[in-house]
């Protein structure tokens, strides 16, 4: 595994760099560890040793973000997923739930409450 942190409580998988470096600073902040994922299956290499929380841009190019929820959820199902994508994207909004999300948001009030889903997706709750 090349990860920074042996067992890192937060995996993120991005669509861009912009919603990368928002999650790494709030976790920074949060003194959560984070592991930005590259692809589905490097999400799916991470959650192999450790049971961590997912972060899913429902905009990811790299392979199908919805099925990875339900692969998640069902191989994995003490892991945590929050999703996040355009309101607009009604239709992938309802596949994110479909599939088993904990939590789906808008991009809006992602990036708004980013430091508090942070700390409690990533279990740090000081």
């Amino acid at each position: 595994m090349s990860s920074e942190f042996a067992t890192p409580p937060l995996i993120a998988l991005p669509a861009d760099l912009m919603f990368a470096a928002r999650i790494r600073d709030a976790a920074t902040q949060a003194n959560v560890p984070v592991h930005m994922a590259r692809s589905v299956s490097q999400v799916l290499e991470l959650i192999e040793s450790a049971t961590p929380a997912v972060i899913v841009d429902l905009d990811a190019r790299s392979g199908d973000p919805v099925a990875l929820i339900a692969q998640v959820k069902r191989d994995h199902p003490g892991v945590r997923v929050l999703a996040f994508v355009s309101h607009v994207r009604e239709e992938a909004i309802a596949g994110a739930r479909a599939a088993g999300a904990d939590q789906v948001l808008a991009r809006s009030a992602f990036v708004k409450r980013l430091p508090e889903l942070v700390r409690r997706y990533g279990g740090n709750t000081d």
